[in-house]
């Protein structure tokens, strides 16, 4: 509750933890190196496009860049927070980017952010083209999108493009590691293995699986807890269905299936994780 007694909304890891400058980014190294040198040096494109898939840092990334670019302390690499000129008004494309001939009314640019800039239509992204072409010295385009092939190559051509790389798991479990540290949660390390897993290189995935597991053990992330929520398969059935098609033991693969059945797991999941232990030790017996 606050002071008032109006009681406050709980709010999302994946919200409450997205990361409000480039020191606090996880996993996009490549990119926060390029882009702080560029804010640092003032060598500085008109257009930025950020692609890769969900929940990997794209419009995180765009909201820090503008930030940068519109800091009340000057361009910088580390931004005060502050932003002198913040508008998230969604307009007609052609009739925003007719307002873009004109010099911003506070703030140091215009900068036009567009999260799956993939969706626009024809006519919107020959209205942004004629904006590419030639753009005036206060306009900052910031592009963010998971399908960069359905953009037109005459689009693509004219922005500085960074491909967001997919979270490795051990990035993913340092992250939630210390996250659930601050929040003071209880937690085994297994656990959080999983929900990476699970998570599919997907941060914002990982969060919200956190927030689902969080719940459903009442606070105590076990691995075990964590297993039953997302249905996964125990290592011990991965090493009997193993041994047993080693063997060419029919009936003990029935037996580990006929098992998998009684608890409620999907055979598709158990297949999934045979093909990744298998590929594991095939990259393993290669080394």
């Amino acid at each position: 509750f606050t002071p008032s007694g109006i009681r406050m909304t709980y709010l999302v890891l994946a919200r409450k933890w997205r990361p409000r400058s480039f020191d606090t980014l996880v996993g996009q190294d490549h990119v926060v190196r390029a882009l702080t040198h560029a804010l640092d040096t003032q060598r500085l494109h008109h257009a930025w496009l950020f692609t890769g898939t969900r929940g990997v840092g794209k419009t995180t990334l765009s909201r820090i860049l503008a930030k940068s670019l519109n800091c009340e302390t000057g361009i910088t690499s580390k931004p005060c927070g502050l932003d002198a000129a913040s508008n998230r008004g969604v307009e007609e494309m052609t009739q925003l980017l007719e307002q873009a001939v004109y010099a911003p009314s506070s703030g140091r640019y215009k900068v036009y952010m567009i999260d799956e800039v993939h969706m626009l239509t024809g006519h919107a992204f020959n209205a942004m083209l004629k904006t590419l072409e030639e753009p005036p010295a206060h306009v900052k385009f910031i592009l963010a999108t998971t399908d960069p092939q359905k953009i037109p190559v005459t689009v693509l051509s004219r922005c500085l493009q960074f491909n967001l790389k997919q979270m490795t798991v051990p990035a993913i479990v340092g992250h939630l590691q210390d996250i659930l540290t601050q929040e003071e949660m209880q937690f085994e390390l297994p656990a959080l293995r999983l929900l990476a897993q699970a998570a599919d290189g997907s941060m914002r995935d990982a969060l919200s699986l956190s927030d689902q597991a969080i719940a459903y053990s009442a606070g105590d992330l076990s691995a075990q807890a964590v297993q039953a929520m997302l249905g996964t398969i125990d290592q011990r059935h991965l090493a009997q269905l193993l041994q047993a098609l080693v063997a060419y033991d029919a009936q003990a693969i029935m037996g580990v299936a006929d098992d998998l059945a009684l608890r409620g797991l999907s055979y598709s999941g158990a297949l999934a994780d045979l093909a990744t232990l298998l590929s594991r030790i095939a990259i393993e017996q290669r080394i």
